[in-house]
């Protein structure tokens, strides 16, 4: 499992998450952030940094926001 950049960040792009991240997980795309989920180790160091609450679990994805989940993947193939 590793965590997902919900489209909050899209009118935020804050980047405490990519500051915080201890494996440099994150990178910026043009619209938001996201999290590779190859390389997340689930700290979960970018939830609390998060001044948007845009970063939840994968498993606790909201129904309404599972298209970030294909977005990330398609952002790192």
């Amino acid at each position: 499992m590793a965590y997902v950049i919900m489209s909050g960040c899209q009118q935020e792009k804050a980047a405490e998450c990519v500051d915080i991240c201890p494996v440099d997980c994150i990178e910026e795309g043009d619209d938001q952030y996201y999290i590779d989920p190859n390389l997340c180790i689930d700290c979960g160091a970018c939830v609390a940094a998060c001044p948007v609450q845009a970063i939840v679990a994968e498993d606790d994805l909201p129904k309404e926001e599972l298209h970030q989940m294909k977005k990330a993947e398609k952002f790192f193939d």
